[in-house]
């Protein structure tokens, strides 16, 4: 008998016909769908693989419904919200991508950037709402780019270190701050200035979040730091939800302690804290950092590599809990 896999929703179509030739396919087939933990309880029984995507969360529960499931292919270059240690248990490879996310979760954190500091979304909805204010209109006065400072939590990392290199076209000063500094050679190659937190947070006009989601920087800016930045200062964020304290950024952001947010990332996905959604000086966009054609049909392309390895009895290349193997 063929084996079963379920895909929670479609990805490129080139990887599903490379499963297709090697084994029975069902997917959810709507790209706005989440799945829930019933519908995910039901699709793995009887399955022998679930590929699953950022925004599915594979627990305890899900994990034992499968009692065929021979594989969990994430296309996620970490395997949160996956019980890996319930998997590990059942000797059931979790498997991951490699970090190939970089470049293109630069250029939306850039996006963000630009997008929050010259008020772009703002002058979308009006143009398209028949308002024009005019060529030299002070309707929609924003702040500058070029020359700015630009603060890299955690920017030593691959994101920041590209994140770095989109500030040097716009010959901007690049702080980081990080718990484990860089190497001085590393710190010139990629134009970096190593500063305390505090002094990042003070003296950024752009405060840029990179670092891991970690029990350690979970809300790693809250209140404290909020009351840091400066008041014409913009917080982005590419990188976790939980990393920033959404209730704080929203009372920063009534109150007028920063400027504006550029958000992709939020603390309880796809959930977003309700203020947020009414405030003209905050971007949001729904986690797109890796919302490229190319490289999204790269990613769906190294998951099949991890099936089809599982498959074919091999140890897959990216598996997260390789113990399971020894």
């Amino acid at each position: 008998m063929r084996p079963r896999i379920f895909i929670t929703q479609p990805v490129a179509e080139s990887a599903i016909e490379r499963l297709r030739a090697v084994a029975d396919v069902e997917l959810n087939p709507d790209t706005l769908h989440i799945a829930t933990k019933s519908e995910l309880i039901a699709a793995v029984r009887d399955r022998d693989i679930l590929f699953c995507l950022l925004h599915d969360r594979v627990d305890r529960d899900v994990i034992a419904a499968g009692s065929r499931l021979r594989a969990i292919a994430s296309m996620k270059i970490t395997p949160s919200d996956i019980d890996v240690a319930e998997a590990t248990a059942r000797r059931i490879p979790v498997t991951v991508i490699a970090p190939i996310v970089t470049e293109a979760t630069a250029d939306i954190h850039f996006a963000l950037l630009l997008a929050v500091a010259r008020r772009v979304a703002e002058g979308d909805r009006l143009v398209r709402a028949g308002i024009f204010p005019g060529a030299q209109s002070a309707h929609l006065l924003g702040f500058w780019v070029h020359g700015k400072t630009i603060g890299l939590i955690g920017g030593g990392g691959r994101i920041g270190r590209a994140v770095a290199k989109r500030a040097q076209g716009f010959s901007m000063r690049t702080l980081y701050w990080t718990p484990h500094r860089k190497p001085e050679s590393e710190e010139r190659e990629a134009g970096l200035t190593y500063v305390s937190y505090d002094e990042l947070l003070s003296t950024s006009d752009f405060v840029s979040v990179h670092a891991p989601l970690t029990p350690e920087t979970r809300h790693l800016v809250g209140e404290r730091e909020l009351s840091l930045m400066k008041p014409t200062a913009f917080l982005v964020n590419t990188a976790r939800g939980p990393i920033v304290d959404e209730k704080a950024l929203v009372r920063a952001l009534a109150e007028k302690r920063i400027a504006g947010a550029g958000l992709d990332v939020f603390e309880n996905e796809p959930r977003v804290e309700p203020a947020l959604l009414t405030m003209d000086n905050v971007v949001l966009t729904p986690h797109l950092g890796s919302a490229v054609k190319e490289l999204r049909e790269q990613m769906a392309s190294v998951v099949v590599d991890n099936i089809i390895a599982v498959l074919e009895g091999r140890r897959p290349p990216n598996c997260w809990n390789s113990e399971i193997y020894k």
